[in-house]
């Protein structure tokens, strides 16, 4: 089995075991610590602040030159952002993700998702180049 220390609260990750609880050392899947959940299901709660307008552009830094279509700004929460890359996924018959509130799909379909996102009645910018 492989562990992963952190040199402040030890062991946090485990081959057989995963992701590790910092306060109880339990997995976190098993965890019953109320911090720790608090913090997880905080982070996929949080919607940042945003100022009404949905960025739409291109990006390849980072992935050996791939272009990637990401959308920042939309007015969703987690969960929707999730449901709603989906679609666009299978609108574009692309893959694509969620990071951390931008939603990413591969290739460049800028104009399409565009249409896509006005469509929603959402204000749509263009970003970048």
């Amino acid at each position: 089995m492989a562990y992963q220390e952190d040199s402040d609260s030890g062991i946090v990750y485990s081959t057989g075991q995963g992701r590790i609880c910092p306060s109880c050392g339990r997995p976190v899947g098993d965890c019953s610590c109320v911090c720790m959940s608090r913090r997880i299901r905080g982070r996929k709660e949080a919607v940042p602040k945003r100022d009404g307008i949905v960025r739409i552009g291109r990006e390849t830094k980072g992935r050996k030159g791939k272009g990637v279509t990401v959308i920042k700004g939309a007015p969703l929460d987690h969960e929707g952002l999730v449901r709603f890359a989906k679609e666009l996924k299978a609108r574009c018959g692309a893959g694509g993700t969620v990071k951390e509130g931008v939603i990413e799909i591969q290739g460049d379909h800028r104009e399409r998702l565009t249409e896509e996102l006005k469509k929603k009645g959402w204000t749509v910018k263009r970003s970048g180049g």
